[in-house]
């Protein structure tokens, strides 16, 4: 199938929301950004048998920096499309 069938109904100018996207991407950056800092100064800071222990923090900073990362990779991704699609 070409780009130049159309084959449902959608309008010939039909264009996603960068500008919503990039600042979702932007907020979840800032927010899991601070989780990941958050959760890592408070495992550095509880002992290893408190309630949540270390290890259960640890992991809960590197899911938030997983999803960094994520966020950053999609604020890229959206910023470079966006710069292409205006002339």
């Amino acid at each position: 199938m070409s780009h130049s069938q159309r084959t449902g109904t959608e309008p010939t100018t039909a264009r996603s929301a960068l500008g919503l996207r990039a600042v979702l991407a932007a907020a979840g950056l800032v927010l899991f950004t601070a989780a990941t800092v958050s959760f890592s100064l408070w495992a550095a800071s509880s002992s290893p048998y408190g309630s949540p222990d270390t290890g259960e923090l640890e992991v809960l900073a590197g899911i938030c920096g997983v999803l960094t990362l994520i966020s950053a990779v999609n604020l890229a991704a959206v910023l470079r499309r966006r710069a292409k699609e205006r002339p």
